[in-house]
């Protein structure tokens, strides 16, 4: 599948989009994702190698400039990068991880992100999703593997109104209605 942007009108799929006072969601168009798998005794290397700290908690994300690793678990990252930056970080991991013991595979073609802002962006997202979005609870910073109705997402609180939702491009237009509809209950 194409990249969603450039195949379906967002304005027409998404209510949200433009149409619902300041609730905004989009398409996050380009970039690469890798998936970063790295044991616990490499984690120096492997940041050093990104310019990030991988050492933080479970669930958290770091960036540095257009570098972002989401921690999902104890050796597993999802790394969201500029598409220019994709060949460097891959030669810059290889050249630093001469071990070997380490995992890095290119997902940019699996999935596809959607950023999601405003006022009801936390209740609209409830509407599919089980988690607790307040901020004692889901912090900003916060990224996890979670469901959206019945698809897998991951889902990184940016700020208290805004996410960037990870998602297979083969679910997207799934989502991508759900969110409107679920959307429609909060429109001006």
């Amino acid at each position: 599948m194409d990249n969603l942007a450039e195949t379906t009108s967002l304005s027409r799929l998404f209510a949200l989009s433009g149409q619902a006072g300041d609730r905004h969601c989009r398409p996050v168009t380009g970039g690469a994702r890798f998936s970063l798998r790295v044991p616990q005794a490499s984690l120096g290397a492997a940041g050093e190698a990104l310019g990030l700290d991988l050492t933080g908690p479970i669930n958290r994300a770091v960036s540095a400039g257009q570098r972002t690793a989401l921690r999902l678990g104890p050796d597993e990252w999802l790394l969201l990068l500029a598409e220019t930056d994709a060949a460097t970080v891959a030669a810059s991991l290889s050249q630093r991880l001469t071990d070997g013991l380490y995992s890095l595979a290119d997902i940019s073609h699996r999935q596809t992100g959607i950023a999601l802002e405003g006022v009801a962006v936390t209740d609209i997202l409830n509407g599919g999703c089980p988690l607790d979005f307040d901020p004692a609870a889901f912090p900003v910073g916060m990224a996890t593997r979670t469901i959206f109705f019945k698809a897998e997402i991951v889902l990184w609180r940016q700020d208290l109104t805004r996410f960037h939702m990870e998602v297979w491009r083969s679910f997207a237009p799934y989502v991508w209605s759900l969110l409107a509809n679920v959307g429609c209950e909060y429109a001006d």
